[in-house]
């Protein structure tokens, strides 16, 4: 009996010293007109609000968070997309602009700086009523429901350079 006692009064001890630890300090979170957020360690967490524009929020956040290198991810809905694609043998771009509602099913890209200045290189996949699905680079698009993005931040620098052969700008891992 005495040993079942003792057993008993060590396990709540330890009960008792596991709740007392420390919590984990609150994250840091904030809100513009353009978005909201929530950081969890080199992570942040931001939902574009309805009716922005996708790549001016996205770039005014790096700027306010001051993340210079990174990869973003996202999903969400939108009413209006402007979408590019390259044709690599003629070095030509066209753009397309889509007014229809769509989802959202990927947006993907990074985060770098092109001769010091911010750049954000994204790409998008949509999704139509049809089922079909389009895609190609990210030039503009409004949040017409949902805007959930996530943003890791490499903080470290990461600079692009111009290439005149193809025509794009690359990861320059020299500078």
């Amino acid at each position: 009996m005495k040993r079942g006692f003792l057993l008993s009064v060590a396990l709540l001890l330890l009960h008792g010293a596991v709740l007392a630890q420390p919590s984990a300090p609150p994250a840091e979170s904030g809100e513009t007109a353009l978005y909201a957020y929530r950081k969890l360690g080199n992570r942040y967490i931001v939902s574009i609000k309805n009716q922005q524009e996708i790549v001016a929020a996205l770039k005014a956040f790096c700027q306010a968070q001051r993340v210079r290198s990174g990869s973003i991810t996202g999903i969400g809905a939108v009413n209006a997309a402007t979408l590019r694609f390259i044709d690599t043998s003629s070095r030509r771009f066209t753009e397309k602009m889509f007014s229809e509602q769509l989802e959202m099913t990927n947006l993907s890209g990074n985060v770098s700086t092109l001769d010091g200045a911010l750049y954000l290189h994204l790409h998008i996949t949509l999704g139509r009523a049809d089922y079909t699905a389009i895609g190609g680079h990210l030039i503009a698009a409004t949040i017409n429901g949902a805007g959930e993005i996530v943003i890791d931040d490499w903080q470290s620098p990461l600079e692009r350079t111009y290439d005149e052969a193809v025509g794009v700008n690359f990861y320059d891992f020299k500078k």
